[in-house]
């Protein structure tokens, strides 16, 4: 009679090497294919030449001659970025970029999308490629807001031109929701929002209206706000909140990780050390604990007996008690030369008469 054995369940399935890197957070899909081209991937001890490869759990992975790095959860930041900061990884130019500046303790993170070197304000930072890449795309209709300073003046009928998308130079863009804050002095401040988010498209929007652009701050993607932020401050999104803002859809579609737990939970303090407790000895009877004395409390031991009853006692502070036998001055009366004075009582003895 044969035995039915239980199947482990099924195995994991190969993947591209590019969306492997991307996933572990390594770089986006696109630059993992430029490090391929570049020769700084291997796979197996081979040197791979394209991308069109896949790999499992049991290959071994090389980038720059380091072990690729393990999954981590997924994770989200908040980012405020600052103006005069690049977007990039590394910049040919020398220019101070985005990921120089965050904090020393934060791993290795990509960008969802870019922000141009003069444009200030949110940019949402991840650990998972998956996820970063389903967040840039337009179909993930997550909407983008900014705040725009532009020199120049305009109405509001002209721009709700943009709502149903607007050429420039032969390029399209899509639709733009526009409002007109406020005229300021020269300036206008505008609130654009937009889900395509191409490059410098409201800037090149803006020239075509007549508007030259001088800030430009994007202060929402998605679900996700600017708030209170300031310059170059990081914090991060709870994996519950990034679960529940990206829903089942896209969190299917990135690929997300919510199960993988932290190597290092973020914030998470170390119990203090605590002091051993002394034995004591066998057979030993335990010494009751001497009941903690707190201020203006008297001790029994401070109580005056009948000798000092007209002694004044101050709480705290036993009496002076005087050795021997007590003198005839009365208590409570301080020591001095004798007054001139009589003291109008008798001292038991008549004077002797005067010869």
């Amino acid at each position: 009679m044969k035995t039915q054995t239980k199947s482990a369940g099924p195995a994991p399935k190969a993947e591209r090497i590019a969306k492997v890197m991307a996933r572990a957070g390594l770089c986006s899909r696109r630059d993992a294919e430029k490090w391929i081209a570049e020769g700084r991937v291997s796979l197996n001890g081979k040197v791979l030449t394209t991308p069109a490869t896949t790999v499992g759990p049991r290959d071994d992975v090389l980038v720059d001659g380091k072990q690729l790095p393990k999954r981590e959860r997924t994770r989200l930041w908040l980012f405020r970025k600052p103006r005069g900061l690049v977007t990039t990884n590394r910049d040919p130019e020398g220019r101070p970029t985005v990921f120089e500046k965050l904090p020393a303790d934060m791993p290795r993170v990509m960008s969802v999308g870019r922000l141009d070197i003069n444009t200030e304000g949110l940019l949402l930072l991840t650990n998972d490629g998956g996820l970063a890449r389903v967040l840039e795309l337009p179909a993930t209709g997550w909407l983008r807001r900014y705040r725009v300073r532009a020199y120049g003046s305009i109405t509001q009928a002209e721009l709700d031109r943009l709502a149903d998308g607007f050429a420039v130079d032969g390029i399209l863009y899509g639709a733009i929701e526009a409002t007109l804050d406020r005229q300021q002095g020269e300036n206008v401040w505008l609130t654009l929002a937009l889900r395509e988010g191409k490059n410098r498209e409201v800037k090149r929007v803006l020239e075509a209206l007549g508007l030259a652009v001088n800030r430009l701050i994007r202060i929402s993607y998605g679900p996700f706000q600017l708030g209170e932020l300031a310059d170059g401050e990081v914090r991060e999104i709870r994996g519950r909140v990034l679960r529940d803002q990206l829903g089942h859809r896209l969190a299917v579609e990135a690929g997300a990780d919510f199960d993988t737990p932290f190597a290092e939970e973020p914030g998470e303090k170390k119990p203090a050390p605590q002091k051993p407790v002394k034995k004591e000895a066998a057979g030993a009877r335990p010494q009751p604990k001497k009941p903690r004395r707190r201020r203006g409390m008297v001790d029994v031991d401070d109580v005056p007996d009948k000798r000092d009853r007209n002694r004044t006692v101050r709480p705290g502070k036993p009496p002076v008690r005087s050795a021997g036998k007590p003198s005839g001055r009365p208590a409570g009366k301080p020591a001095g030369k004798p007054s001139a004075r009589p003291s109008g009582r008798p001292s038991g003895k008549r004077p002797a008469p005067k010869s």
